[in-house]
């Protein structure tokens, strides 16, 4: 049985640009930044957790501002690379807030708390909400969106709700603002309808999209 994972108060953070991580999720990384290799043998040779935070979109990209909202992981696997770099496996524990630096040089440590989800609703409307999600995932890939079949059989096992649209959001939204904008929804039920908004929107975009294309290939759809 494994020991119960106890996030601290206080965590480093690696700051990645265009990426919203989520509870749940694994995400692979190749570590190899001085700073970053640093913070990895400290936090190896500890609770082995570290937060993922996105860059802020309102911001010069060059002042490295992360955003407030991000989520703590924990490193499953690690392999070290004879050219010192490092390949690990990080699976996503719980959305943190920061609250404040506690540490900038040689590598970023903050103080941060946890965040915990609500429902928003009775369980009966999440759980409606997350088989229309399901639906509206399959309806996109049905429509030629590159979603791996795999994934979708993969996501039809996780019956929880907020699992289900953490997981799907992770892997599947490329829209770097929606993707943040979902890690920081709290309540579920907001969550699943927002994200079923934006694929019902994707739906209706590639439906007219397909429409108007006709029996032309996209090569020559500015002919149609």
């Amino acid at each position: 049985m494994e020991t119960e994972i106890v996030v601290p108060d206080e965590m480093a953070v690696m700051t990645l640009p265009n990426v919203a991580f989520f509870p749940q999720a694994l995400m692979p990384l190749h570590i190899f930044e001085p700073r970053y290799r640093q913070m990895l043998k400290s936090v190896l040779s500890s609770h082995r957790i570290f937060a993922v935070a996105g860059l802020r979109f309102d911001v010069d990209p060059s002042e490295e501002q992360s955003q407030r909202i991000a989520t703590a992981g924990i490193i499953r696997a690690c392999n070290l690379n004879s050219d010192g770099t490092s390949n690990l496996l990080l699976q996503g524990l719980v959305r943190v807030e920061t609250i404040a630096p506690v540490q900038e040089t040689p590598f970023r440590i903050i103080q941060a708390k946890t965040l915990s989800s609500t429902p928003g609703a009775p369980e009966a409307e999440n759980l409606k909400l997350r088989r229309r999600l399901e639906r509206l995932i399959s309806m996109k890939r049905q429509l030629g969106s590159s979603i791996p079949q795999g994934f979708t059989q993969f996501l039809r096992t996780i019956e929880d709700p907020e699992a289900f649209v953490d997981l799907a959001a992770f892997t599947l939204c490329e829209n770097s603002p929606l993707k943040q904008r979902l890690l920081e929804t709290l309540n579920v039920h907001e969550r699943l309808s927002l994200y079923s908004q934006s694929l019902q929107a994707d739906i209706q975009t590639m439906t007219l999209h397909k429409k108007l294309q006709g029996d032309l290939a996209d090569e020559d759809i500015e002919n149609n």
